[in-house]
């Protein structure tokens, strides 16, 4: 799934920087009362980064699970008066813990870490996404 193409993700402008990683830029629309990014579009920035990751982490998953957002804690860092994009990673041993309990049960919890900055690389936000994945297959049957 093209993760540009999610209808809220294309509403606000979510668009790919590179190969992998997704950016903002500060239009009008997503401008909050003192002209930087609002809080809620660097968070839907995060978010989505975070299922695009997850989505590139696990390509043999892909079509195979469904994945939903459970929780997430972020903290502002500094405005976002210019172009954002945000970087996601999970640690090693996290993922080797997700698929082993994906393979045995059918359904797992993930947490993506993710940084999202500035076009001068300032962080403006950080936070952890926490997913709960399934198999299709245990959800049909």
């Amino acid at each position: 799934m093209d993760v540009t193409h999610i209808p809220f993700a294309k509403h606000i402008g979510i668009e790919y920087k590179d190969e992998g990683t997704l950016k903002l830029e500060p239009t009008q629309s997503v401008q909050n009362h003192i002209q930087s990014i609002h809080a809620s579009a660097q968070f839907a920035l995060a978010e989505t980064q975070t299922g695009l990751y997850l989505q590139l982490a696990f390509p043999e998953l892909v079509g195979k699970v469904v994945g939903l957002l459970r929780g997430s804690t972020v903290k502002y860092k500094n405005p976002a008066t210019t172009s954002i994009y945000a970087v996601a990673s999970i640690d090693k041993e996290v993922k080797e813990t997700f698929l082993s309990q994906l393979e045995r049960k059918g359904r797992a919890s993930i947490v993506v870490h993710v940084d999202v900055r500035d076009e001068e690389d300032v962080l403006t936000m950080q936070g952890e996404f926490s997913w709960f994945v399934q198999k299709l297959e245990d959800i049909t049957s």
